[in-house]
């Protein structure tokens, strides 16, 4: 199939809020969507609105994770910095604007764009070398049909997403059920103590790793108490483990729950049960209570083995925790069935938009 240079059927727009008439300020996040921005400026009157059905841009691609902020404009109408480029399809009998943000999210065009960045201190994406982008322009109904099928993986995600919110919020209902409400810690019931941290549980801090591509050679995903973010050849745990947060400024503090067979990074710490039918309630007890408080430092916030070991916990009786255990067991095997099949939904989202470079009239 023939590309067609996408200037041919894009228009710069560039409208201030002069008058202040849009109150919504919104940034954009290199996965592509519209988001809260970081920093709402005081007065909005050289920002730029961005209306429903336009497209808008971060034109600096510098320290932006190699990818390009760019999203297109569904919701009510906002303003965006007036560094932003903004611009809308001339056409939307020719080219389908969800068509065009399929071609943005492919990862081939975040490395045109970073490769056709210019500037000395930061590089800019110029509205002129997106003008220059050239992609294949199938016909509008074969438009139509590719958006459709990529958005009903979307739809199918986002249901699985929504779901899994429902698990984790129903293992959270049951765990303030069986150890918080009518529980008073100045009196508590019959074989259950308060005690510390350290007492239940050993620490480890997280390693360095040499992060790899997902592959047969490096299956084990590192894991940082943010996210998975690359793959190795070995483990450092070999089961579902309670983490915290070690480094990373506002999240040092936060506690995670690792996946199963991971390797553990260097900004977390793992918390390790000496008796593994306490973990997940020992979870979810962390998670209820003030982890933050156990930050030090002052150029950067930090968390050390020494701050969480006497860490104030309640320590009920083991037989409630393992029948906690139990009934959480479930809902987590069927949030895992959710998070693979989400996972096998992105790859095939991943194929389709691969494709696109390969289109046949």
């Amino acid at each position: 199939m023939e590309y067609k240079r996408l200037g041919d059927y894009i228009e710069p727009v560039d409208e201030r809020n002069s008058k202040l008439e849009i109150k919504l300020s919104q940034g954009i996040c290199n996965e592509k969507y519209f988001q809260d921005p970081r920093q709402v400026a005081e007065n909005s009157a050289a920002d730029k609105i961005v209306r429903r059905g336009y497209f808008a841009y971060n034109r600096a691609t510098t320290r932006n994770g190699e990818k390009i902020s760019i999203a297109y404009r569904e919701g009510p109408d906002c303003t965006v910095s007036s560094a932003y480029q903004v611009f809308r399809i001339k056409d939307e009998e020719k080219l389908n604007p969800k068509y065009l943000l399929m071609w943005y999210k492919r990862s081939d065009f975040d490395r045109y764009a970073r490769f056709r960045s210019h500037g000395s201190a930061h590089e800019f994406f110029e509205y002129e070398e997106m003008c220059d982008v050239y992609l294949p322009l199938p016909s509008i109904e074969c438009q139509r049909e590719i958006v459709e099928e990529y958005e009903a993986l979307s739809r199918r995600i986002r249901l699985n997403e929504q779901m899994i919110e429902e698990l984790e919020a129903t293992a959270q209902a049951l765990y303030r059920k069986m150890f918080v409400d009518g529980i008073d810690k100045e009196n508590l019931p019959e074989g259950w103590r308060m005690g510390t941290l350290g007492e239940v549980a050993s620490f480890k801090y997280g390693k360095l790793a040499e992060k790899h591509a997902k592959s047969e050679e490096f299956p084990y995903p590192v894991y940082s108490g943010y996210a998975v973010t690359g793959y190795t050849n070995e483990y450092t745990l070999k089961e579902r483990t309670i983490v915290i947060i070690a480094r990373g400024d506002a999240g040092t503090g936060r506690i995670c729950m690792s996946p199963s067979q991971c390797f553990l990074s260097n900004l977390a710490i793992s918390i390790e049960m000496k008796d593994n039918a306490y973990r997940d309630y020992m979870y979810y007890q962390l998670l209820d209570s003030d982890t933050m408080s156990l930050r030090s430092g002052s150029a950067q916030a930090q968390i050390t083995i020494n701050n969480v070991e006497p860490f104030d916990v309640m320590i009920p009786k083991r037989e409630i925790c393992v029948d906690f255990q139990q009934k959480v067991e479930t809902l987590y095997n069927n949030r895992l069935l959710k998070e693979q099949e989400n996972s096998k939904l992105s790859e095939l989202q991943s194929l389709l938009l691969a494709k696109m470079g390969n289109l046949k009239q």
